[in-house]
């Protein structure tokens, strides 16, 4: 009798050894039949990380690998077929648009045209002005803020409210004693380019400072700052073409992009209808 009870647990213990999976070379962690390799976390700790802070990361990512295997498990497990058909349907879709979207993409990149002349451009902007409406005010202006105590301060006062471009060479030798600086009042800024560069502009006296043909001369503190509005467009104005330029640009791109797409998808349609690989059954 003992010597059967003792085979008896012999052979319940083969048999439970016999059902549980075995570990496969190389693994690290197993949920049901799904197994996590050292391959799969060979990049995950970045070199020179502590062997703490090591140990830490892949037994955190083991951690979600593993619970994201059983909720996936159970949500097979327990979700009814109509739900889980209405899910499959969506994954397919999502596969099909991912690779569309990736493979017109790389059809565009490879063929549209980039270049876009100024004459195109100023052409859609003579064309479409209308529709780019400025969101805030625009300004043109130039401004110098230097130390109030600079030697050469009357004579830098003096050329920069009687500017000349002719006078490069002078702003060249310098701008290095100038704590920041504009000069290029061409360029057209928003209004909260203007307030971070210039601290003395703020809400409070922008009406008052920020007029075309305003000079100003404003100390603050041990500096001061020269300022030359040249030109100012209001909020909900039409922008001007130099502002705008870069938009008017991708404007012009997308649209290009677009019609290529279109032009791509009726010749893909067109061949396959042509190699009789489409057909519709009437």
């Amino acid at each position: 009798m003992k010597r059967y009870s003792l085979f008896l647990v012999i052979v319940l213990f083969c048999s439970c050894n016999y059902f549980k999976p075995e570990q496969k070379p190389e693994s690290i962690a197993r949920v049901g039949k799904s197994y996590l390799y050292k391959s799969d976390i060979a990049t995950l700790v970045p070199v020179g990380t502590s062997k703490e802070d090591s140990v830490l990361m892949v037994r955190d990512f083991i951690n979600r690998w593993a619970s994201q295997k059983l909720l996936i498990e159970a949500a097979e497990r327990n979700l009814s077929d109509k739900k889980k058909g209405e899910y499959n349907a969506l994954i397919k879709q999502y596969k099909i648009d991912l690779y569309t979207k990736a493979y017109i993409e790389e059809v565009v990149k490879n063929t549209v045209d980039t270049l876009v002349s100024q004459q195109e451009l100023k052409k859609y902007y003579d064309e479409n002005k209308e529709n780019f409406k400025t969101n805030e005010t625009l300004v043109r202006l130039r401004f110098v803020n230097l130390a109030k105590d600079n030697p050469r301060f009357a004579t830098i006062r003096s050329k920069f409210f009687d500017y000349n471009k002719k006078d490069k060479k002078f702003w060249d030798t310098y701008a290095l004693q100038f704590k920041s600086f504009a000069l290029n009042d061409s360029v057209w800024v928003d209004m909260s380019q203007v307030y971070g560069k210039l601290p003395v502009i703020n809400p409070d006296n922008r009406d008052e400072m920020i007029r075309p043909g305003r000079k100003a001369e404003i100390q603050s503190n041990e500096d001061v700052y020269l300022i030359k509005i040249t030109n100012v467009i209001d909020k909900n104005q039409i922008s001007p073409f130099e502002y705008i330029k870069p938009t008017l640009k991708e404007v012009i791109l997308n649209k290009r992009k677009l019609e290529l797409i279109k032009k791509f998808e009726k010749e893909i349609t067109d061949d396959a209808i042509k190699n009789k690989d489409y057909e519709i059954y009437k």
